[in-house]
């Protein structure tokens, strides 16, 4: 058990590293945190940052010398350091585990592998591959196999030769090929799992996308009983399949009534910043928790909640070429409304930079107020 005021690596200076650190602070730890840019929202918050690169050996070795354990807040950051580190102190989750993540020929392997439910897929690493495709796989999804999120390198394809296009486009990165599944809803789990084998899951998120990117998360899910308990069942499976120690984010495609796992994310997930104000431990402190070999917290949900994105095309409702910052009063005059602001220095269109919660008893209130509060703010449907 490492307990306060022990210092924490964070690999990684985003929003959820900017959560993790939060909570590690709150909970008595230090944090270090290395990410390359200078104005990381974590890197800003944290006791040290580490201005580097991901494989920079210089700053890896600080980490191994400073911190009492080390994690990780995104699947990209290279494996290779995250083995590095491990030679020195614990490192949660585990590089093999975030090596399976963060590559989707890995990823679906290893579910192909483990039988654990997956759209029908092949792996492609040339035009060959596509021109021997099942025919089945089409209409599919071309993913590139690294660095793809919130729907980017991805393209859809209703056959062979749109996917030679697509291949080509993605200058013939390795990807893999998806059979287009038809979509009843989309759900996930977010879970914490202990180096004991603990596993304690959140209630069940209801996703709702926009062009790729997350837009609202309901909680909880707007389906049956049994359907959530399955997608938690099955998102233990894949923790316990891969050793996996820390938050895990699981998303599902549910198909024809049935359940597909379509990615995981082997850190908090966006689908999970509702635990913030609606659960008695949020999906941070779980992370902090699990890295140090605490007890993990009570995941129980105490309020219903919908979840907003905010992304950076809100700053340029008025004016497409200069930001400005959005009327928050319209958000703060609702009430049960919680607004996060991740304080990133340059809004841009797409870009997360912040979200809000409505929280209630009432679970059809909570998604009636967290929707008016998204159309005030100015989101647009497309």
């Amino acid at each position: 058990m490492i307990l306060p005021p022990a210092t924490l690596g964070m690999l990684g200076g985003g929003q959820l590293g900017r959560f993790f650190v939060m909570a590690a602070h709150e909970l008595g730890y230090r944090v270090i945190v290395l990410d390359p840019d200078a104005n990381s929202p974590a890197g800003r918050i944290a006791d040290r940052h580490l201005q580097a690169a991901y494989e920079d050996q210089d700053a890896l070795n600080v980490f191994a010398g400073s911190c009492a354990a080390v994690t990780t807040e995104f699947e990209n950051v290279p494996a290779e350091s995250l083995a590095y580190l491990a030679k020195f102190v614990p490192v949660r989750p585990g590089a093999e585990a975030v090596a399976i993540c963060q590559n989707r020929m890995a990823e679906k392997g290893f579910l192909k592998r483990s039988g654990i439910p997956h759209a029908p897929y092949a792996d492609v690493r040339s035009e060959d591959d596509l021109a021997a495709a099942d025919a089945a796989l089409f209409p599919g999804i071309l993913k590139v196999a690294r660095f793809g999120y919130d729907g980017k390198g991805q393209a859809r394809v209703a056959n062979g030769a749109e996917a030679i296009a697509a291949f080509r486009h993605f200058k013939a990165e390795p990807c893999v090929l998806e059979a287009m599944l038809p979509l009843d809803y989309e759900v996930s789990v977010v879970l914490a799992r202990a180096a004991s084998g603990e596993v304690n899951y959140f209630p069940v998120a209801e996703n709702l996308h926009t062009r790729g990117i997350l837009d609202v998360s309901i909680v909880p899910a707007r389906t049956g009983t049994c359907m959530s308990g399955d997608a938690q069942e099955i998102a233990t499976r894949v923790a316990q399949q891969m050793d996996y120690v820390g938050t895990l984010g699981v998303e599902f495609f549910v198909s024809c009534g049935q359940l597909y796992v379509n990615e995981m994310a082997p850190r908090p997930h966006n689908s999970g910043h509702y635990t913030l104000d609606a659960c008695v431990s949020n999906q941070f402190e779980q992370q902090v928790r699990a890295l140090c070999d605490l007890p993990l917290g009570e995941s129980r949900g105490h309020s219903a909640a919908a979840m907003v994105n905010l992304l950076g095309d809100l700053w340029y409702l008025d004016d497409p070429h200069h930001a400005r910052e959005p009327d928050w009063s319209k958000l703060h005059a609702v009430p049960n409304l919680k607004l996060h602001l991740y304080g990133k220095h340059h809004a841009r269109p797409g870009r997360k930079m912040g979200h809000f919660t409505v929280i209630g008893s009432d679970a059809a209130q909570v998604q009636e107020a967290a929707l008016a509060a998204r159309t005030a703010i100015g989101i647009r449907d497309e």
